[in-house]
């Protein structure tokens, strides 16, 4: 089941605009990175396994120590025995996880049964810089995930409405390129008709950032569902179409100047570490989970090449839309209107679930990165100025654009590839060396990763610190040729 929800939490919108990243960069490149990149996700996901292995050591040693030292104390104080006793074996019921009772005899000290985030394993392993370039990172993440959410839910109802409504009804994908500046449906221009959608969208969803998000568990598993369906019909379709002839696609080999686009667009959709210690903590049997983790991988890295190829045979480059949905809203690939609907407004439905729950976890992280110890917000802070610098940002830049593959690409190879590969680097190498101090240097974590040898942290760390710079360098050069 972990496993399950692991592939349904990887495989989400990053993998819409995938198809055109794969156009634009060519068949080969793609593929080829895609596997690299998938390569280093894994990695960076058995070293994350592993932080989280020593930071539950950590707590539990600790916990052992004030232990000690409160029984100390009580050996030396008046307290009957029999008080003691019930007050302990009261505090251990409430606070021991719920999997460790299960089992029998003491469990290895590196047993993860306690769920440490991110967020407090970078307190437990990194310094205070540390810790603040953390937060910063997940944060500048999640805005530009709000802002991919806040730009595709409007850029599909544009799209199916325009054409729906205009006189160009199904021809979303067939290959007609509308400007911002057309017509929708009277005086309305498209733009037009995508910012009143944005402004509905906010208003409908932006309340929710001002409020917890909780029992959201049936609205996850429709989603889920919806998700399948989506994705296993635009296969089918496309594989229905290149086997009748229909096939239109011719795509390229290589091209160089499609990478950048398609290097964010992989790193986003693999994304999965922030979210690990919630997936593997409530796995009982957690001895073959890097194993495991690894037929994930395998089995993501087929159903993206799958997608994806099917995807560029079927359709030519230049008629791929940025949200490939969008391509199936055509009469001439499918003639059932409920299907292109479907297809069509698909994000629409899913996306609209995930915006409150990412507000809410955006708002909650700027309140963890500037709350003090002991110290509380004033409630216009707490309720009214953390829920506004979590809304209007994304809110702005879905205004000024919708070029859902950019903001993708963007996100995905900055502020993505600091969650995917600098931070678990970092993780691991200071989670070793503070198992080493507390621990002696005998100790082996039984959830040690496959790639324990010190040359894999700092071949992920040059390759993070070099994705940086390429793509800097390549938006620079790209900016000074337009």
């Amino acid at each position: 089941v972990g496993l399950i929800y692991m592939f349904n939490l990887i495989v989400g919108t990053g993998a819409l605009t995938m198809p055109k990243a794969f156009a634009t960069a060519g068949w080969l490149v793609s593929l080829v990175l895609l596997m690299f990149l998938g390569f280093m996700s894994y990695m960076t996901t058995t070293f994350v396994v592993e932080a989280m292995a020593a930071a539950n050591a950590q707590l539990r040693w600790k916990r052992m120590e004030k232990r000690k030292d409160d029984e100390d104390e009580d050996s030396s104080s008046g307290v009957s025995d029999s008080d003691v006793l019930l007050q302990d074996g009261y505090e251990r019921a409430e606070t021991r996880p719920i999997l460790s009772v299960q089992r029998r005899g003491s469990p290895n000290i590196f047993e993860i049964t306690e769920r440490v985030e991110m967020g407090q394993m970078a307190s437990m392993f990194f310094n205070k810089v540390g810790v603040n370039l953390f937060y910063f990172c997940i944060i500048i993440y999640l805005y530009g995930d709000l802002a991919i959410y806040a730009a595709a839910v409007p850029v599909s109802l544009m799209q199916v409405t325009c054409s729906a409504m205009g006189n160009h009804s199904c021809s979303v994908g067939d290959g007609t390129k509308y400007n911002d500046t057309d017509k929708c449906w009277g005086p309305i221009r498209r733009i037009d008709a995508y910012r009143l959608y944005l402004a509905a969208f906010t208003l409908l969803l932006g309340p929710f950032t001002f409020f917890n998000v909780q029992k959201t568990k049936y609205l996850q598993i429709m989603t889920s569902l919806m998700r399948w369906i989506a994705f296993i019909l635009m296969i089918i379709l496309a594989l229905i179409r290149i086997s009748r002839g229909q096939a239109e696609g011719h795509p390229s080999m290589a091209q160089l100047s499609g990478i950048r686009n398609l290097f964010g667009v992989c790193v986003y959709s693999f994304m999965c570490q922030h979210s690990l210690p919630s997936l593997i903590t409530p796995i009982s049997k957690k001895k073959h989970v890097n194993k495991l983790v690894l037929l994930d991988y395998i089995l993501i890295l087929a159903f993206y090449s799958l997608l994806s190829f099917t995807a560029i045979y079927c359709f030519r480059n230049d008629t791929l839309m940025d949200m490939y949905t969008l391509n199936f809203t055509n009469c001439e690939i499918i003639n059932v209107a409920f299907i292109r609907y479907f297809l069509g407004l698909f994000p629409v439905f899913t996306i609209s679930t995930n915006f409150p729950i990412i507000a809410v976890t955006l708002r909650n992280n700027w309140k963890t990165l500037f709350h003090r110890e002991g110290g509380t917000y004033p409630w216009v802070v707490d309720r009214i100025v953390f829920p506004v610098i979590t809304l209007i940002p994304p809110v702005l830049v879905a205004f000024c654009t919708h070029d859902l593959e950019s903001l993708v690409g963007i996100t995905g190879a900055y502020a993505g590839n600091g969650i995917q590969y600098l931070i678990p680097a970092f993780l691991a190498y200071c989670s070793r060396k503070d198992t080493q101090l507390v621990f002696g240097s005998g100790t082996v974590n039984k959830h040690l990763s496959p790639f324990r040898h010190p040359f894999w942290i700092v071949f992920v760390l040059i390759w993070g610190f070099s994705c940086f710079v390429f793509v800097t360098a390549n938006i620079v050069l790209s900016e000074s040729k337009l």
